[in-house]
């Protein structure tokens, strides 16, 4: 048995009798801090966000909003929260308050405190210049009753933070490191271990515990399905799963390292990642998941894939026997199925080099971000002169799994780089897979937006107008 220990809004508390499905929003509202609701339990609304204090790219603290609900308390041993609560009292509001009050950004009250986290970590942004204020940084937060130009008149009246703000002198300061963290109890047990030979020995001894990195997914389990693990292992802050490595042959990038800090280090160097990431849900959502945990679900609808098997990329499995690598065409063997063995993680994907020259990302969803998509499409293209020389086309929300579109690259292959060419191959691409009729999308419209996302990017790439 171990006692959890965290900092909450600069205070140390200890979290005695925790389980390791508790979630680190319900226990704060035991707690009496009770700024963070609970609106879907699912990631969607932000009602529920904190700041967590994370290692920043300089050698200090950087504070990332992230969803509470989602969040297992297990998992923040050792860690640094802020809750709304944390950042400013009714005598004495925080910056981020001050400009919501003042501006009308707040009626009911209840998604107020997520919007306040929200700001605040853009705010506290170390890269960011005054009067720069990145509104994306609330997609993960809905409002149904103030609507949102009030919110966005109060942050962008936000300017720098001053020398006295005690926010600003923390993150000057290194963030907390990860705890060796090892919970049992009657209901089950919760590793963190601190290496990967740790962690796949116990993965070894319980082949079926729960793989935890952002929890993205594992969190909504928990909420709604009432899921339980018998052994649950965190693997987030694994230094072999954090990597982001270049070498003359491919990029690696660790199965464990979060969305957002993924885009920071990549800085648009693989172009169809940077067009894609920006579409993978909300910034709270892309603070904690990873591309681990994405292909882990394996999910016929997950936006990685797609754009990973236009890339060509490959999966590097880990366990106590070893290591060995996966086509990602081929990693998927059924509806959400893989070819992960028993005792085995994911612990890095790897993209080839060098990388095709033409590239696009397309979704089709019903909200343009933060929604689940009815069909996603990524494509990496290679002219020879007007000739195409190659091309990887990855599909999702048409089959069972992700796929690639194998005849419509066949078709395209070595033919010339024309309309013609194109609309003949846009036939094609629109038999591929098996699509099926739901809630998002009919069978029919799935393989009409097939059809139009090839043309569509034929006409994108040679700038003509889109006569489809």
């Amino acid at each position: 048995m171990k006692h959890i220990k965290l900092s909450v809004n600069g205070v140390p508390r200890v979290a005695q009798g925790a389980e390791p499905h508790t979630t680190l929003l319900n226990w704060l509202r035991d707690q009496g801090l009770t700024g963070s609701k609970e609106g879907c339990a699912e990631g969607e609304c932000g009602a529920c966000a904190v700041l967590i204090a994370r290692p920043g790219e300089s050698g200090g603290t950087r504070l990332d909003a992230v969803n509470s609900c989602l969040v297992l308390l297990a998992a923040l041993d050792g860690g640094e929260v802020t809750t709304a609560e944390g950042l400013g009292t009714p005598g004495q509001l925080h910056r981020v308050q001050h400009e919501l009050a003042a501006r009308g950004g707040s009626q009911c009250g209840y998604c107020t405190p997520g919007f306040v986290v929200g700001m605040a970590a853009e705010y506290y942004r170390e890269d960011r210049d005054a009067g720069d204020f990145d509104l994306h940084a609330l997609s993960g937060n809905l409002c149904r009753c103030t609507g949102y130009r009030p919110i966005a008149d109060a942050a962008n009246a936000l300017g720098r933070p001053d020398a006295a703000d005690p926010f600003a002198a923390r993150l000057a300061q290194p963030a907390p490191l990860p705890e060796n963290t090892h919970l049992e109890t009657l209901n089950g047990d919760f590793h963190r271990p601190t290496t990967l030979a740790e962690a796949t020995a116990l993965l070894a001894e319980q082949p079926g515990a729960v793989l935890l990195a952002g929890g993205t997914d594992w969190g909504v389990e928990v909420n709604l399905r009432h899921a339980r693990a018998a052994r649950t292992i965190a693997v987030d802050a694994l230094p072999e799963l954090r990597r982001l490595e270049w070498t003359p042959e491919y990029v690696e990038i660790g199965a464990g390292l979060n969305l957002s800090d993924l885009e920071r280090r990549l800085a648009g160097r693989v172009p169809l990642l940077a067009e894609w990431l920006p579409h993978f849900a909300s910034r709270l959502i892309r603070n904690s998941a990873t591309l681990g945990g994405n292909l882990g679900t394996a999910s016929p609808i997950g936006d990685s894939p797609p754009v990973l098997l236009a890339l060509g990329a490959r999966v590097v499995l880990a366990s106590a026997r070893g290591e060995r690598e996966v086509d990602l065409s081929e990693y998927f063997t059924g509806y959400r199925q893989t070819q992960r063995q028993a005792g085995e993680l994911i612990r890095a994907v790897r993209i080839p080099l060098p990388l095709a020259p033409i590239s696009g990302f397309y979704k089709v969803a019903k909200r343009r971000f933060d929604d689940i998509s009815s069909v996603a499409v990524g494509i990496a293209l290679e002219l020879g002169g007007d000739v195409v020389r190659s091309v990887k086309i990855g599909l999702g929300g048409v089959a069972a799994t992700p796929i690639r579109a194998l005849d419509t690259e066949a078709a395209l292959t070595g033919q010339p780089w024309t309309e013609r060419t194109v609309r003949a191959a846009a036939q094609v691409m629109r038999g591929e897979g098996t699509p099926l009729s739901d809630h998002r999308a009919s069978a029919a419209y799935r393989a009409a937006m097939l059809e139009q996302i090839l043309l569509k990017f034929y006409f994108e790439q040679t700038s003509q107008e889109v006569t489809i």
